[in-house]
């Protein structure tokens, strides 16, 4: 799966999380001094309404360092290990990666534009309003600057996304055919290389998108929410407690994360033994169509036997994991306006401020719950890459699983 697309998984990726680490700290530690050897002024944190926000000196910087960082890692590896596929797979990765987080920051600028808007609002609604027709419109249009900005980065984000995943997809589909004389005997081999393959990238497509975007809104929004700390001095029940906002999201996220992750535990398994009973029922009607001493009604009914118990198990785990769920997603809608009560209630902040805590707590905490949103396409996504593991193994010369060795000839040995 991985070795057919990038170049020596097992150093490539520990090498790019051991760079990605050195970079950032290096831009953390010294963008400032960077900046100022190339006559860049970083000190500014005053936010920027409107397309300005992407043109700021640290941003500028920010593209610099950033195309340097990844043309020198990519370089190094396609001198050291040519693969087929680097310019892809270590390019196109970088350029995905870049996008995913420019269309966070979009995020960010409209955020930074909600409060001048709706305070102008508040005041436009009081008796004493000194807001004009002017300013409300300026502001309308400012927004469409940046929701047309984001259509665009959106739109070319997935286009070019839906291609690096095809590119992937026929890695695979190149590799695993160039060995078909010793996998066609693995039962459900022709599945594997058409389906499996297929369903891995397209569910790749839409979560590992999800996964940077979740990392990269984590990175931007949580400077905005500590910012936005200040102007919320206590929580119910807790009280006064320093960056109340920014550890209620983590703590609530958290707390949904690992709730959620122990109750769907034993869902990938589930799934994965559903796709390998699936697979034995449907390959031995298969032989049937050619051999009459096949499908047999006995067989028959033996291997749907165990697709209808291995259903009705998932039906059961599915049924409380979904209540769990969907029990936190509910309470989920209302925690940051209970977080609040007390502030509201003081009539400590405005109305545009309201609208940017939110906006960036949601934000925030809508990474935090990556796992609770996509648990189960992660299940199903853990499911196709046991399959394609155990695919794999035959060859390296290991023996399969337990389970793929029990429907291996499309019968079960019970």
């Amino acid at each position: 799966m991985f070795k057919s697309f990038f170049p020596h998984p097992k150093i490539f990726f520990p090498t790019l999380i051991l760079w990605s680490i050195f970079s950032i700290s290096v831009w953390y530690g010294f963008n400032q001094e960077i900046g100022g050897l190339i006559g860049l002024n970083l000190e500014n944190t005053e936010p920027i309404i409107g397309l300005g926000h992407f043109f700021t000196d640290s941003f500028i910087l920010l593209y610099l360092y950033y195309a340097v960082s990844v043309l020198i890692f990519a370089l190094v590896w396609m001198k050291v290990s040519p693969h087929p596929w680097h310019f892809w797979s270590i390019l196109g990765s970088a350029l995905i990666l870049f996008s995913t987080y420019f269309s966070v920051q979009v995020s960010v600028a409209i955020n930074n534009w909600r409060r001048p808007f709706f305070d102008a609002v508040q005041n436009a609604l009081s008796a004493e309003s000194t807001v004009t027709v002017t300013t409300l419109y300026d502001l309308i249009i400012i927004f469409s600057q940046i929701a047309f900005l984001a259509i665009i980065v959106f739109v070319g984000t997935r286009f070019f996304v839906s291609h690096f995943i095809f590119r992937w997809r026929t890695a695979m589909n190149d590799y695993y055919t160039r060995q078909w004389r010793i996998l066609r005997h693995i039962e459900g081999a022709a599945q594997r290389i058409q389906e499996d393959t297929m369903r891995f990238a397209s569910i790749m497509e839409g979560l590992g998108v999800a996964m940077v975007d979740a990392v990269m809104t984590l990175f931007a929004f949580l400077p905005v929410l500590l910012a936005l700390s200040q102007y919320v001095e206590e929580l119910p029940i807790v009280g006064a407690i320093p960056y109340p906002l920014f550890t209620a999201a983590i703590v609530w996220s958290l707390l949904g994360t690992g709730l959620l992750a122990g109750v769907g535990i034993k869902l990938p398994g589930l799934e994965f033994k559903n796709q390998r009973v699936e697979a034995a029922f449907r390959k031995e009607l298969v032989y049937g169509e050619d051999d009459e001493e096949r499908a047999q009604p006995a067989t028959l009914i033996e291997l749907f036997g165990d697709v209808r118990r291995n259903y009705f198990r998932l039906y059961f785990h599915y049924m409380y994991f979904n209540v769990a769920r969907s029990l936190y997603l509910q309470a989920d809608n209302i925690f940051v306006y209970i977080i609040l009560v007390p502030t509201i209630a003081a009539g400590s902040i405005t109305f545009g401020i309201l609208q940017q805590i939110l906006t960036a707590f949601n934000q925030v905490s809508n990474s935090f719950q990556y796992l609770v949103n996509s648990w189960t396409t992660i299940v199903e996504l853990l499911s196709v890459y046991k399959r394609l593991a155990s695919f794999e193994r035959s060859l390296k010369g290991k023996p399969l699983p337990e389970i793929d060795a029990k429907y291996q000839f499309g019968v079960s040995d019970k």
